[in-house]
């Protein structure tokens, strides 16, 4: 590594530093002035953020654009609101190894939403990796696209109209109802998924992942292949998105086909572009960013969209390094 690139280490260091304490202190700052509703609002960006770590993941690492993370999103949106149904009517939905009524819900939640996710992301990874550039998107689509009608088609499950949660799912420790009690949970998952990230990534295995986006033949020729490594990166990647939206569906009370929906892999997209494509820190720049401009400028007027097309456009003709490469400047490899 250059020395330019040791010098600009402890400075995106710094940035990432600021930027965790900062979304830390939001809340606390909030629940003082008694304004829950930026509490919420601050739990809205930890998860939203957690979304973006994983596909940070495929795509800031792997170079795998996947547009069908909302697939994986809303399918742990509707773990937690089938068993918070389930939970609700006395009607068993788990009786084995957990119980859905006892007070380790979140946890089995969790639990089902990483290993439901886990399935149908190796699935989807196995089928999808055999493709390479817009058909890779498109296949990704394609598949998102599937599992979004087939949440419509389940009447069962709120259909077209989606499904209330009218339990939250509970933790052993802690009282989830209490706005500050989940923010932390969220914040603390959010820590666990960018350390995650951070050791995959400098293992010898994130330096494969890495090498097979830049050049999967040369990977090859090294006697590593290269698919198993894309997938697994695609797997771990889905199940961190997949809790995300299990997080998100019990933030907001509700889990619908919306989750599901390809603007939904759209905005995650956007939080990693925002950010700063495979940076570690970018999906917290790039949702908090997201969620101000929504805030702020949507509290004026309904076409906050534009002032976020016109920064979205400025990042990618003039800062490919995103918020956090305008920040900690650019680390060049010589």
């Amino acid at each position: 590594m250059s020395t330019a690139a040791i010098r600009a280490l402890p400075r995106e260091t710094l940035v990432n530093a600021v930027l965790a304490l900062a979304l830390l202190a939001a809340p606390l700052i909030a629940q003082m002035l008694d304004e829950p509703f930026y509490v919420s609002l601050a739990t809205r960006v930890a998860i939203l953020a957690l979304a973006g770590v994983g596909l940070n993941l495929a795509l800031g690492y792997g170079g795998m654009v996947s547009f069908g993370h909302a697939a994986f999103f809303g399918l742990g949106g509707y773990v937690a609101g089938i068993t918070a149904l389930h939970a609700f009517e006395g009607s068993d939905f788990m009786t084995w190894p957990w119980s859905v009524g006892g007070s380790d819900q979140l946890l089995v939640v969790w639990s089902v939403a990483a290993v439901v996710v886990a399935l149908v992301a190796l699935a989807i990874g196995a089928i999808s990796l055999r493709t390479s550039g817009v058909y890779f998107i498109m296949i990704t689509l394609a598949f998102a696209q599937m599992i979004y009608y087939l949440a419509i088609s389940l009447p069962t499950y709120g259909g077209e109209d989606g499904l209330s949660i009218y339990l939250r799912n509970q933790l052993p420790l802690g009282d989830s109802n209490d706005p500050l009690t989940f923010f932390f949970v969220c914040y603390g998952l959010l820590l666990a998924a960018l350390f995650l990230s951070a050791r995959l990534v400098a293992a010898p295995f994130g330096v494969a992942l890495q090498c097979a986006r830049m050049n999967e033949t040369r990977l090859a020729t090294s006697g590593i292949a290269p698919f198993p490594v894309k997938l697994t990166a695609f797997v771990i990647s889905a199940v961190i998105t997949g809790i995300a939206g299990a997080l998100f569906a019990d933030l907001n009370g509700f889990v619908g086909p919306s989750m599901l929906s390809w603007h939904r892999s759209g905005e995650i997209m956007i939080f990693v572009i925002l950010g700063g494509v495979g940076r570690l820190f970018a999906p917290l720049a790039g949702a908090a960013l997201f969620i101000l401009l929504e805030s702020l400028i949507g509290g004026m007027t309904d076409r906050w969209q534009l002032f976020l097309g016109i920064m979205l456009l400025a990042v990618v003709l003039f800062a490919r390094g995103g918020l956090i490469g305008l920040l900690a400047g650019k680390v060049r490899h010589d």
